[in-house]
């Protein structure tokens, strides 16, 4: 079993890896693998609803991290999506990464668990872990909780480890996903299928 942590913060030791950081301590400890990635500074294109991923099955953009990502997460069974908080939203580079990530992805990635963790200086918390949580529930991934909403504070890494209950969050949160995912392994190793999905069915508010 594997989880793949995106750190969505152009600081790669900062306190969004922190708090990725300490997830990923529980994760290991309970025997599941991990592997962080930084999305880094580099611009990172938006979505231009193109469709062409639908034919080809990745982006038709091909100069960012999105196609290796759209490989790694086929493979893993959990994902955790971290990420600074900017005016209350989620680093827009990271926005315009899973955008394309699951744009057009359907059910690739259906029966995995997801979780958001947000960092913030003081507000914006809430509102972004939001966000993020839409993008794992629009696509069959299901959503992992914790004690509280996974969130730390601080304007630095010190910081960060001295928010004792944002740490605990996290550790609670690595946790359940370690027993859940353990949980559909069981199920997996006893005949229980991941539940089958309807074809779409698309509708509009157009008359």
């Amino acid at each position: 079993m594997k989880v793949l942590l995106i750190n969505g913060s152009p600081h790669t030791h900062g306190c969004t890896f922190t708090a990725l950081r300490e997830v990923e301590k529980i994760l290991n400890q309970e025997g599941i693998s991990t592997e962080i990635v930084q999305i880094g500074t580099e611009q990172i294109s938006g979505c231009i609803g193109c469709g062409s991923c639908l034919k080809t099955g990745k982006c038709i953009f091909d100069t960012d991290p999105v196609n290796e990502l759209r490989e790694k997460l086929e493979t893993v069974d959990g994902l955790v999506v971290g990420s600074p908080v900017y005016y209350a939203n989620p680093n827009g580079s990271l926005l315009c990464l899973l955008a394309r990530l699951f744009y057009g992805s359907g059910n690739r990635y259906k029966g995995k668990l997801g979780a958001a963790v947000v960092s913030a200086r003081r507000g914006g918390c809430a509102s972004s872990f939001d966000a993020i949580n839409k993008f794992f529930m629009m696509n069959n991934i299901h959503v992992v909780s914790s004690q509280y909403w996974n969130q730390v504070h601080g304007s630095s890494p010190e910081d960060v480890r001295k928010d004792l209950e944002g740490m605990q969050t996290m550790r609670t949160l690595a946790a359940n996903m370690a027993w859940l995912l353990k949980c559909i392994e069981l199920g997996r190793e006893n005949g229980l299928p991941v539940p089958d999905s309807e074809k779409t069915i698309r509708t509009n508010f157009i008359r």
